[in-house]
């Protein structure tokens, strides 16, 4: 099971922070704090598998990506591959990238809601939903069409009777 997915810049700042069991506030910013320290002391030959027992607890790992100014962080448990959650990370950033042409940090920063319903798309409960980036664009620009559609509706000049101004 995947236990979180944390974005973020390479001053630490965290962009994106989902965890996929409760963790209360504290101990969230202590992890992304945590995997801050051990991300930015990695030299840039190492592998970007790290196991991840003194954060999450016994039998968890992380695989990072590193993308010009963002970290991209998958947490997950034994139960997972670890190359097919570094494969995972490849489609949500084809799929950011697809969305956003050529992502960046302030794409997150400003969009997001749609960040999170890629994620969403990728990722639920912490179980792997789709792997393929074309799909998972084919259901966020179904989501974006009934959103502009919802939004759409307006509400009539009188509601019972009552001028609405």
């Amino acid at each position: 099971m995947i236990e979180a997915v944390v974005v973020m810049n390479t001053q630490g700042k965290p962009r994106l922070t989902k965890f996929y069991n409760y963790v209360p506030m504290e101990k969230q910013q202590e992890i992304v704090r945590s995997i801050y320290g051990v991300l930015c002391s990695r030299a840039e030959n190492v592998s970007n598998f790290i196991k991840a027992d003194s954060i999450f607890g016994p039998e968890t790992r992380l695989v990072y990506k590193h993308y010009a100014t963002l970290y991209i962080v998958f947490v997950f448990d034994s139960s997972e591959n670890e190359l097919a959650m570094l494969d995972l990370i490849q489609v949500f950033v084809e799929t950011l990238d697809k969305c956003f042409k050529n992502v960046c940090e302030l794409d997150v920063v400003f969009n997001f809601s749609k960040i999170h319903t890629i994620l969403n798309e990728i990722i639920f409960g912490g179980q792997v939903l789709e792997t393929s980036s074309t799909e998972v664009m084919k259901a966020v620009e179904e989501i974006t069409k009934l959103e502009k559609a919802s939004n759409a509706i307006t509400l009539p000049r009188s509601v019972s009777g009552w001028q609405v101004r």
